[in-house]
């Protein structure tokens, strides 16, 4: 009886720690101002006829808090990697100094900021539906475990309660990395 609330308190709990995670990773492509080099991570560089990520033809690192540097493990695939970080479709303008592609991170204009803070406040929102979605099916899950006697009402009730309070601690954490997103954007 307790085992069937435990796995659905833990799969639901698992399944909404996922939209988080996945919300964390949709803020991290939004760019701000500053510099990161987790912006290049899905920029794919013609390796020898094979589109591979950046990370595995290059070493990412930062050069100052508003420039990246990106040095390739071999010197002739300089310009396969500056002309994919220039097509990429993130707008960067990047400059080649010898063995190393300079990556200069453009200022957001006040229009921009605005525009990627509606962006980041629409996926916050599909992230608390996300979230209580899985707090529906887990409540539905309860129900019909009722129904079928494998709950009693008290264990239901109970477990509806602890349902609840993950999906309140989860939104808490959108909210959470939402504003610190805002925040950043608005930083001049």
């Amino acid at each position: 009886m307790a085992l069937v609330i435990a796995d659905l308190k833990k799969t639901t709990e698992q399944r909404m720690d996922k939209s988080v995670q996945a919300f964390k990773g949709d803020l991290a492509k939004v760019r701000t101002g500053r510099a990161h080099t987790g912006i290049l991570d899905h920029v794919m560089v013609d390796y020898y006829g094979a589109a591979t990520p950046l990370s595995q033809v290059a070493k990412v690192t930062l050069l100052d808090s508003r420039t990246i540097g990106v040095t390739p493990f071999e010197k002739k695939m300089v310009q396969a990697v500056d002309k994919a970080i220039r097509e990429s479709d993130l707008g960067l303008n990047p400059a080649t100094q010898g063995e190393t592609v300079r990556v200069p991170m453009p200022s957001l204009t006040e229009e921009r900021r605005k525009e990627l803070i509606k962006v980041v406040r629409h996926e916050a929102e599909n992230a608390r539906v996300a979230v209580r979605n899985q707090r529906r099916d887990a409540i539905q899950h309860l129900k019909d475990a009722l129904k079928k006697s494998e709950v009693s009402e008290n264990d239901e009730r109970r477990a509806q309660d602890e349902v609840q309070k993950m999906t309140d601690k989860h939104v808490a954490e959108i909210d959470r990395l939402l504003h610190e997103k805002e925040r950043e954007l608005l930083a001049v």
